[in-house]
C-alpha cells in the first residue's frame, strides 16, 4: 500500500478550513481527493481569527506558508485590560523575542484569507475535485472502501472518509450522536474600516477587554485597513446553537458597566453577525474503520483559546504525517492520527472553557484574575505557552507514542 495513485480518491466532507487543509495534506501523500461541500459555493463566513506559531508551522507543512504570510497582519503584542477600570492585566510581546522562541510569528488574519490560501493551494495541485450543494446523508463502508450518499441519492466511493463538516457534523452524528453543550455565551462579530475605528484603540495588537460576564476583542486586519471587533456576553435567554443576524440594541444592552474607552467598540459596527456558541464533551474515539473526524467535527470548542482553525490545520498535518509513517495504510494511520490528537485537542476544549471563566470573572474572582499575571515577564508567559505554540510537523506524532 505504498502508493496512492491506483487507489480510490479520499472523500472529504466539508470545504472549510479543516477540509481544505486535509485535502492538501492528502494530496501531498499522493492521493486524489473529492471534497463534498453542502454550501452552493466553496467559501468562508466570519471575520478575523488569530494565528499562533503553530498555525504557521501547519501552513508551511501544507505548502501554503507564503500565501498565508502575505495576507496576515503581524502583531507587536497581546494585551488584556479590565473593561471596568482599564487596568492592564497582562501584556505579552510577540515581536522578535517571541519569534525566536517559537520559530514563527503571532498574527491576525481574516478567516476568508486563510480559506483562500488553502483553496488556492488545493486548486493548484490539480488533484482535488469539488462538489458543491452536496450534503452527506448516509455513509457505509467495507474493509477497503467507504461509500457516501448525498441528498439526491448520488453515491461517492473512496478509500476513506474525512469528516471535516464542522460543528454540526453529519459524519459525527452518524458515528457518535452526542449532544452539543450550548454555553449560553453569545458572540457578535463585525469588521470595521480603519477610518471609522477609534484612533486611541488603533493598536497593532490582539487586544481584549475583560468584564463581568462579557468581553471585547479588537485587532487589525488586511494590512491595518480594517479592524476586527468581537464582543461576547452571557445571554439572558435560552440560546440555541447557530448563527443569525445581530441587533445593535441587544449588544448595547449588555455592556452598561464598562469603561468608555472599551464601550466605544460596540457603537462602531453597522451590522453584526450573532453566534450562539456551543462545544461538545471531548471524546476518546473519532475514528471508525476508514472514517475519521477532523477539526470542529472532532473537537468543537468555544473561542476563548483562539485555536479552532489552528487545531483543524494541525489535525490535517498530523493525518498526513500518520499516513506517511504507515505508508498510506489507512487503519494504522487513522489509529495513530487519533492517538496523536485526542489529548491535545481535548486540552484546548477544556482550557477554553476555563479561559472563558477567567475572562468573565466578577466580584472577588475578578480581583484574583487581575492579580494573576502581575509582574510576569515575557519568558514566563512564553514558558506557559510552550505546550501550545511549540507544536510543529516534527513533533506532531509524539503523543501517539504515549497512548
Amino acid at each position: 500500500m505504498g502508493t496512492a495513485s491506483s487507489q480510490l480518491p479520499v472523500i472529504v466532507a466539508g470545504g472549510g478550513i479543516g477540509g481544505l487543509a486535509a485535502a492538501l495534506a492528502l494530496v501531498r501523500q499522493g492521493f486524489q481527493v473529492t471534497v463534498l461541500e453542502q454550501a452552493p459555493e466553496i467559501g468562508e463566513i466570519g471575520a478575523g481569527i488569530q494565528l499562533g506559531p503553530n498555525a504557521f508551522h501547519a501552513f508551511d507543512a501544507l505548502g501554503i506558508g507564503d500565501k498565508a504570510r502575505g495576507r496576515a497582519v503581524y502583531t507587536d503584542y497581546m494585551v488584556m485590560h479590565d473593561a471596568i477600570d482599564e487596568y492592564q492585566v497582562g501584556k505579552i510581546p510577540t515581536g522578535d523575542q517571541f519569534r525566536q522562541r517559537f520559530g514563527n510569528p503571532y498574527a491576525v488574519i481574516h478567516r476568508a484569507d486563510v480559506h483562500l490560501s488553502l483553496l488556492e493551494g488545493a486548486q493548484e495541485t490539480g488533484q482535488v475535485e469539488f462538489h458543491t450543494s452536496t450534503r452527506v446523508v448516509r455513509i457505509a463502508q467495507d474493509d477497503s472502501s467507504v461509500t457516501v450518499w448525498d441528498q439526491h441519492g448520488k453515491a461517492f466511493k473512496g478509500c476513506a472518509l474525512i469528516g471535516a463538516d464542522g460543528v454540526k457534523s453529519v459524519v459525527r452524528e452518524q458515528f457518535v450522536g452526542d449532544p452539543a453543550r450550548v454555553t449560553g455565551h453569545v458572540v457578535y462579530r463585525a469588521v470595521v474600516d480603519k477610518k471609522d475605528f477609534p484612533q486611541d484603540l488603533q493598536w497593532n495588537a490582539a487586544a481584549i477587554w475583560v468584564g463581568p460576564n462579557c468581553h471585547l476583542v479588537h485587532y487589525p486586519l488586511r494590512g491595518g485597513d480594517q479592524y476586527n471587533v468581537v464582543v461576547t456576553f452571557h445571554s439572558r435567554q435560552q440560546e440555541e446553537w447557530g448563527v443569525t443576524e445581530g441587533s445593535k440594541e441587544e449588544v448595547q444592552s449588555y455592556f452598561q458597566g464598562i469603561c468608555p474607552k472599551a464601550r466605544q467598540l460596540i457603537d462602531l459596527p453597522k451590522s453584526w453577525k450573532r453566534w450562539a456558541t456551543a462545544d461538545r464533551e471531548p471524546i476518546g474515539q473519532w475514528t471508525y474503520g476508514r472514517v475519521t473526524l477532523l477539526g470542529d467535527a472532532a473537537h468543537p470548542t468555544t473561542q476563548y483559546m483562539a485555536q479552532g482553525a489552528c487545531m483543524a490545520m494541525e489535525d490535517a498535518v498530523t493525518l498526513g504525517e500518520a499516513l506517511r509513517t504507515h505508508h498510506n495504510d489507512w487503519p494504522q494511520a487513522l489509529d495513530m492520527y487519533q492517538r496523536a490528537r485526542v489529548a491535545r485537542t481535548a486540552r484546548i476544549v477544556l482550557s477554553s472553557r476555563e479561559m472563558g471563566r477567567i475572562y468573565h470573572a466578577k466580584g472577588v474572582e475578578r480581583l484574583v484574575r487581575n492579580d494573576l499575571w502581575r509582574g510576569r515577564g515575557a519568558e514566563r508567559f512564553y514558558d506557559a505557552m510552550a505546550w501550545l505554540y511549540g507544536w510543529n510537523v516534527s513533533n506532531c506524532l509524539d503523543a501517539a507514542q504515549h497512548t
